[in-house]
């Protein structure tokens, strides 16, 4: 999509609305309800947490096949893990 069309548009204001769920979870105003279906399709409610434990398993991933976790940010197959 090019740069502000309605699709951009409703990406972000859908990144809002996600952000704004989280907090009202933080704050506990969430109903079960709606806590309930949040989660009954994999949403996720600390994403700084997931991204952590996705780069923590891919580093598992290359030290069991390179025995080692010195990934190289030059690693064109390993860049975001390199850097992360």
């Amino acid at each position: 999509a090019r740069k502000g069309s309605s699709r951009d548009k409703r990406n972000k204001s859908l990144g809002i609305w996600v952000m704004r769920q989280r907090e009202l979870y933080k704050k506990n105003v969430l109903n079960s309800g709606q806590i309930q279906r949040l989660n009954s399709i994999g949403f996720i409610w600390d994403h700084p947490e997931h991204g952590w434990n996705a780069y923590f398993d891919q580093l598992c991933t290359f030290k069991a096949k390179n025995g080692h976790c010195n990934v190289s940010r030059y690693d064109k197959r390993n860049k975001s893990l390199g850097i992360w």
